[in-house]
């Protein structure tokens, strides 16, 4: 890829990505956007898809590779600088419930996703990959499940698509249904973990959170936030599962055509476990608070939201509508019907599991 020939194609190819990154950003930072909560990894891979749609035949074949580049090692390198965002300290501070109920949440909607995914016949990869997308944290679990189950990119981009459509939803819902007081039978730290526990993005947590509670005087905002993180840690025992589960899955496959068995461990999501862990040390070094205080961790997480986007929007660029035309209503049909299981099922989970785990 980086040979000495191929160097400077590959180069252009990274730098289209790039640009294509650069413009997501600033389109994230447009008030209607912004209002919609649509990160620039959201942003990037809708440029993506449009350019996919529109220009992708005038690009030059030997570019391709720097594309390639960017959903492998840029993306893997990304999945690691997320474990930034993280610390142990903050699972401690939401305690056993919010754990729990997140646990069995992504569990739950992974084992339904595959399970709803062969009663709706459809292809095993896109089924996985949207209920990763729905059990954990959107569009970052979807990047990282995709080095993991190794499908295509627009099986990747349906399964974004999903988590676009209903987590934005569910922002403007939830909200709705505190003040209708359709969540009355909850506290305000069940609402709280009600919320970040079936939320997809972390920016539809936050959105939904400040929207309940403005100055998180009530503290939902914040704790709903903390306990959507303890969800993105599950992402690295969920990958690690994952690629045991498929390998086994394809074992019989792998063996009649080489006669070796293979297994491959994603070792990028030990990383990010790594990362969590150094980041939790940082911040007893420092003695702060809150991980935007440890030093360098905005600097950190800007760059590695930059390095998603690339990945997303390269994931974009070989997305076409007749793509999605191929896939059909199927993926979208069984996001709803996790999003009923989301919403409706977490609702009792945390109104009658919360009392059993404090």
């Amino acid at each position: 890829m980086f040979d000495k020939g191929n160097r400077g194609n590959t180069m252009h190819g990274i730098l289209l990505i790039a640009l294509f990154s650069f413009a997501a950003f600033y389109l994230s930072e447009i008030p209607f956007v912004r209002s919609l909560s649509f990160s620039p990894l959201i942003v990037g891979i809708l440029l993506g898809m449009l350019y996919a749609n529109s220009l992708r035949n005038r690009l030059p074949e030997t570019w391709v590779p720097g594309i390639k580049f960017c959903t492998k090692q840029v993306l893997r390198a990304g999945i690691v600088l997320y474990g930034f965002r993280l610390t142990l300290t903050e699972v401690a501070a939401v305690g056993v419930p919010a754990v729990v109920i997140d646990f069995i949440i992504v569990a739950g909607t992974i084992f339904l996703g595959v399970w709803l995914g062969k009663l709706l016949k459809m292809d095993g990869d896109t089924a996985l990959m949207t209920a990763t997308g729905s059990s954990i944290c959107g569009a970052a679990a979807v990047l990282g499940a995709e080095p993991v189950v190794k499908c295509e990119g627009h099986k990747t981009a349906i399964a974004v698509s999903t988590v676009v459509i209903f987590g934005t939803l569910s922002m403007f819902l939830y909200p709705i249904m505190y003040r209708a007081g359709l969540l009355g039978g909850l506290s305000d730290m069940e609402v709280a973990v009600y919320t970040g526990s079936t939320l997809h993005e972390v920016a539809h947590v936050a959105g939904a959170g400040n929207a309940m509670d403005p100055t998180d005087e009530l503290g939902i905002a914040g704790t709903a936030t903390i306990t959507k993180m303890i969800r993105v840690m599950m992402l690295a025992p969920v990958l690690v599962i994952m690629s045991f589960a498929i390998a086994r899955r394809k074992r019989g496959v792998q063996e009649a055509v080489s006669g070796k068995r293979g297994i491959a461990i994603p070792w990028f999501a030990f990383g990010f476990i790594g990362v969590i862990c150094l980041n939790s040390l940082l911040q007893y070094v420092f003695g702060v608070e809150s991980v935007k205080d440890i030093p360098l961790n905005g600097a950190i997480e800007y760059i590695d939201t930059f390095m998603l986007t690339m990945a997303m929007t390269a994931l974009g660029t070989d997305t076409s509508i007749d793509k999605f035309r191929q896939a059909g209503a199927k993926p979208f049909v069984l996001a709803g019907f996790l999003y009923i299981w989301l919403v409706g099922g977490g609702y009792l989970l945390v109104k009658y599991l919360t009392p059993f785990c404090q």
